[in-house]
């Protein structure tokens, strides 16, 4: 039986405008121009002027000193069909989707960083291939090898798994043991201790290739073939007794171990998954007084396309506006409406960047001024969302995605937030401070004997501080810091 009733439901929605201004907000410096450049080519009625003829009149688009207009992307008028021509038509109108900001970065945005030119990892191994004289089988064994090595230099593929690739992808059918014939070959290859299909093997290779009769590297080969797990417990008195070695030798061995590379190929790859950072602010110390300034990349030039309002004119003008005349128009005014929303969300982009980060400066002022992370305030996103009146969530935006370069170095801002934790006094201060006090016992301990958890502990109450053993465990842990048995050295 069907029933009929009223429900209220309370929904929040977001207008595509808004959408569009929350994903610009969360795209990093080093992709907003990318980004930039998609919508210059999306969209014919947006101009960006520096791509412009120098000798071309600039007219009167190009007003550097325009206040931004509030972003209102759910207004009931560009929502509508009808439209005024005279709202483009006004230069006023069309100064408002101009915008410039000049942060003294253009000198240092102009200058071209030169790129070494190197061969990566995989071709330095072809070309070593390339040189040693061998059958067409053995070649094509060897190029099979090569790109099946991961980007560490290991090769973890099983070797049956190769022979079917071989036989299935390039018809050739082979034996286990030629490949593992070829894997002799290529693991003499540059750099030392490539194509190892574990550590154990990959350290061996490579003091196989230092001298054979040095009793330090006979030592090291032989901890390395019976008795790596003891090693990288670091249970060295169990070594000492079962080679009958002295702390002395036992140490110069270690050394010996600890100097071979255990990724090789890491040390020769040109790797595209580094992102460069490229800060969205500056912070400089003028005497004491912090000066914020946000990157040039941030605040691109950008306005609406002259020849787009020349249409407008002309339409404005027509005697006759037939159907073809109104579907081109309407067109032109999509096209102007989205260039509009989007200088606005590029404006209004900057604006938050600059609110958020100038909140952020003032709460960590002395911090900033200093570098020393002791000055540190405890800081959560409800504490700046409340400072600017923003929501937690936009904050979070900025300071997930957002870098911050001092003269003590470059930040990402989330990492000038952090938790507070009360001392004896009942004082308020930044966990930061304890994991920079804790930063400096571990390194200034005796690492024969370094500092257990609990010790660490108890020095932090000492000064002050009465933390649990397990959140001092969790801090270390945080800082990428080994448990002390770990840390122990000979």
């Amino acid at each position: 039986m069907l029933k009929q009733h009223l429900q209220q439901k309370l929904l929040q929605k977001l207008s595509p405008q808004q959408i569009q201004f929350i994903k610009l907000l969360q795209v990093p410096t080093v992709a907003l121009d990318t980004r930039i450049k998609e919508e210059l080519e999306e969209n014919p009625a947006l101009e960006d002027p520096s791509l412009m003829i120098a000798d071309e009149p600039k007219g009167e688009y190009d007003d550097l000193n325009d206040t931004p207009e509030d972003f209102d992307a759910g207004s009931s008028e560009e929502s509508t069909d009808e439209f005024n021509v005279d709202d483009y038509l006004q230069d006023d109108d069309v100064n408002d989707y101009s915008t410039s900001y000049n942060n003294g970065d253009d000198d240092e945005e102009k200058k071209e960083t030169p790129i070494a030119i190197e061969s990566t990892f995989f071709e330095s191994l072809q070309e070593q291939l390339d040189l040693v004289p061998l059958s067409d089988q053995d070649f094509i064994i060897g190029k099979q090898i090569i790109g099946s090595l991961d980007d560490d230099g290991y090769l973890r593929r099983p070797v049956t798994s190769m022979i079917d690739d071989l036989a299935f992808s390039q018809n050739v059918m082979v034996e286990e043991e030629d490949v593992l014939e070829m894997l002799k070959v290529i693991q003499h290859f540059d750099p030392p201790g490539i194509a190892a299909r574990d550590l154990q093997e990959c350290l061996t290779l490579q003091l196989k290739r230092k001298d054979p009769n040095n009793p330090i590297i006979q030592k090291a080969i032989l901890i390395v073939e019976n008795y790596l797990d003891e090693f990288t417990r670091k249970h060295y008195d169990k070594l000492e007794k079962s080679l009958n070695l002295s702390s002395e030798d036992l140490k110069e061995v270690v050394a010996e171990i600890l100097r071979l590379n255990p990724k090789p190929g890491d040390s020769n790859q040109v790797t595209t998954k580094q992102l460069q950072i490229i800060p969205d602010f500056h912070v400089s110390n003028n005497d004491g007084v912090l000066i914020l300034t946000l990157n040039s990349k941030n605040a691109p030039e950008l306005r609406v396309s002259r020849s787009y309002i020349d249409m407008f004119d002309h339409y404005d003008k027509a005697a006759q506006k037939d159907k073809k005349m109104k579907e081109a128009v309407q067109f032109v005014k999509q096209k102007l409406d989205s260039a509009k929303w989007f200088i606005d969300a590029i404006k209004q982009r900057q604006q938050t960047l600059l609110k958020t980060m100038n909140a952020i400066m003032q709460y960590q002022y002395e911090y900033l001024l200093t570098g020393d992370e002791r000055k540190m305030r405890p800081m959560i996103l409800k504490d700046i969302a409340d400072k600017i009146d923003m929501d937690i969530s936009t904050v979070s935006r900025v300071a997930n995605s957002k870098y911050v370069q001092t003269e003590f170095g470059t930040f990402l801002l989330k990492s000038f937030f952090s938790e507070a934790i009360q001392t004896e006094s009942g004082e308020e201060v930044s966990n930061k401070e304890v994991k920079k006090i804790l930063e400096d016992c571990i390194g200034n301990e005796d690492k024969r004997k370094p500092l257990a958890d609990e010790k660490l502990t108890e020095i932090l109450k000492e000064r002050g501080y009465n933390i649990a053993r397990r959140t001092v465990a969790k801090y270390r842990e945080q800082m990428n810091i080994p448990v002390a048995r770990l840390r122990k050295e000979l």
